[in-house]
């Protein structure tokens, strides 16, 4: 009869997690597993049968570390704009799990960065709509085209080259609320992608559609 193994499955998964927090996906292997839980690598192959089994654990512990990030932004007084700075908080507080879950292609790719991004606008959406009085159309391209900013500031982030204070992406998400939301209003078929682009450059510059330099 095979000894029986002193560690839980749900022991060593957390055990990987914090691995995985402190060295990243790639630094996860079962001697750092291990190291972590103070013993040889033999329970953990007997726990999992082989390190995959450790990562789609790692992986699904990852996606439940970000759903409660996001569904705190989605408690907000205004849903929209806290699941934005949630998503940035996730980032700057667990930046290997977020590399893992939207900077890593996986072979699954339900939580992905555009899936996850979906998944919130089809949330958020009523809210948009109630709040800033458009159409479902216009509440998906306003969370698209900021969720995309915030996206390449967490990125920014977990990489290590974001430049700006918490109170400075505030202004950064505010400028490009203003300016999507002004686009929405003031330039007709803007969420289809429907305008004439000409038309709205030359406006904006003062300037007659077609006119030379």
């Amino acid at each position: 009869m095979a000894p029986k193994n002193k560690f839980t499955k749900e022991e060593m998964a957390a055990a990987a997690l914090r691995v995985v927090r402190s060295k990243g996906i790639d630094g996860l292997t079962a001697k750092t597993m291990a190291d972590e839980l103070g013993t040889s690598t033999q329970p953990i192959f007997t726990g999992f049968g082989s390190m995959d089994g450790v990562r789609q654990e790692v992986y699904a512990a990852a996606v439940r570390v970000y759903d409660g990030y996001a569904d705190a932004g989605l408690k907000e007084a205004i849903p929209f704009l806290g699941v934005g700075m949630q998503y940035i908080r996730f980032a700057r507080e667990e930046p290997e799990l977020y590399r893992l879950l939207f900077l890593t292609r996986a072979q699954n790719q339900e939580h992905s960065a555009m899936k996850s991004m979906q998944h919130l606008q089809a949330l958020v959406r009523p809210t948009l709509m109630d709040v800033y009085h458009i159409t479902a159309e216009e509440a998906d391209r306003y969370f698209r085209d900021l969720w995309l900013v915030v996206h390449s500031l967490s990125t920014l982030i977990v990489t290590g080259d974001c430049p700006y204070s918490d109170q400075e992406i505030g202004q950064i998400l505010t400028g490009f609320s203003i300016s999507i939301c002004k686009s929405l209003k003031e330039i007709p078929g803007f969420a289809a992608n429907a305008y004439d682009r000409e038309r709205a450059f030359c406006a904006l510059i003062g300037e007659q559609s077609g006119s030379n330099p």
